[in-house]
């Protein structure tokens, strides 16, 4: 017999695939129990964006966090600091370079330090009383570690101060069209997570334009507050082609990272422009003070 859980993820992705086709992105499937095909109180004309969060799927993504943001205007590279993810995961980081980048966030006022979870307990005691979040990556940069793994890394990185969570899809098994343990993967990170954030890291470098479809489409299912382009160790990073199709699969109650090779302020603007309202970079102070920097992976 199917698992229920495989049966529900494969029409899920159909689902996202169909609509996409149509030009028609909107809602995935609400908890109402409403087939997106019918209208429903909240949405006469369909699952359109809801405007009571107390209903669907909106109050799960409003309670992580992903409603705060909105389409930004960029009037100056510092204007970008307050969406920037500063990150820090090459695996010879020292102590010495966390408190670098921990003194660098407390300048120019990054959103949060995206580090490895070795080095989660050091940040957010550097950064105790600093509006910027320490955060944490998990399964990373592989996503092939077993769900339960990445469970405790989530729940141990939580334990030593992250406050978000950026882990890395199971990209194998989304290749192999196993969606059910694409989704189960997701979903238990974000129960652990919760009430934290979770981003999904899609590696879109490696996939094709179906695959980050369904990718996308699972992610949202699955309760995760962003998906994100990469981890700036695969093949390719961001584009803005990606950031726009990500953006039109999962809508504006959800939030989409790019990240993965942006270097420069232009890079950063063309992101935003395309739909992030999140940027992962380890360029992050050549990007808000419009200095060039060598070429780089992350």
């Amino acid at each position: 017999m199917a698992d229920p859980i495989d049966e529900l993820a494969a029409a899920i992705a159909e689902k996202a695939l169909q609509r996409l086709r149509a030009e028609q992105i909107g809602r995935l499937q609400p908890t109402c129990g409403t087939p997106l095909d019918q209208p429903k109180e909240c949405a006469p004309d369909g699952c359109a964006p809801c405007p009571d969060l107390g209903s669907c799927g909106a109050r799960a993504m409003a309670d992580l966090g992903a409603t705060r943001f909105s389409p930004l205007a960029i009037r100056t590279s510092r204007d970008l600091a307050g969406v920037i993810d500063h990150t820090l995961l090459k695996p010879d980081a020292t102590r010495e370079d966390v408190i670098k980048l921990c003194d660098e966030a407390r300048r120019y006022g990054f959103a949060t330090v995206c580090l490895n979870s070795s080095n989660v307990a050091l940040a957010a005691r550097l950064l105790a009383g600093c509006p910027t979040k320490p955060i944490a990556v998990v399964g990373f940069p592989l996503g092939a570690a077993a769900t339960s793994a990445k469970v405790f890394e989530t729940r141990e990185a939580i334990r030593a101060g992250a406050q978000e969570i950026d882990m890395v899809i199971n990209i194998g098994a989304l290749k192999g069209r196993d969606y059910g343990l694409v989704l189960k993967d997701i979903a238990a990170v974000v129960e652990a997570a919760r009430p934290k954030p979770v981003k999904v890291i899609l590696e879109t470098g490696a996939l094709t334009q179906e695959e980050k479809i369904v990718g996308c489409a699972l992610a949202k299912a699955a309760g995760a507050a962003f998906v994100k382009t990469s981890t700036g160790f695969g093949p390719g990073g961001a584009t803005p082609e990606d950031i726009a199709l990500m953006r039109r699969v999962v809508g504006n109650d959800m939030g989409v990272k790019a990240s993965g090779g942006i270097r420069t302020t232009a890079d950063a603007k063309k992101m935003v422009e395309a739909g992030a309202n999140r940027i992962g970079a380890s360029a992050s102070v050549a990007i808000v003070t419009g200095q060039s920097v060598g070429a780089g992976k992350y």
